[in-house]
């Protein structure tokens, strides 16, 4: 029983949330030869202020990109 946890930064609408667990969904069933059935995928968002790279938080880095739609 596969069990993913995928983390994401929070404000990714539900249809990509709904792509993305079906396209990891198909591809473990196809490499592991697994029923979907089985496949447990958790996603953990988190708020870009807790994220950074190379000493600077994403949402100081990105200011104002992102939207909640995740673009």
């Amino acid at each position: 029983m596969p069990f993913v946890t995928v983390k994401i930064a929070r404000g990714h609408s539900i249809e990509k949330k709904r792509r993305l667990v079906e396209v990891i969904t198909n591809a473990l069933v196809s490499v592991l030869d697994t029923k979907p059935e089985w496949i447990t995928i958790h996603i953990d968002e988190f708020e870009r202020e807790n994220w950074a790279v190379n000493g600077i938080l994403h949402s100081d880095r990105h200011r104002g990109k992102h939207d909640e739609t995740g673009r």
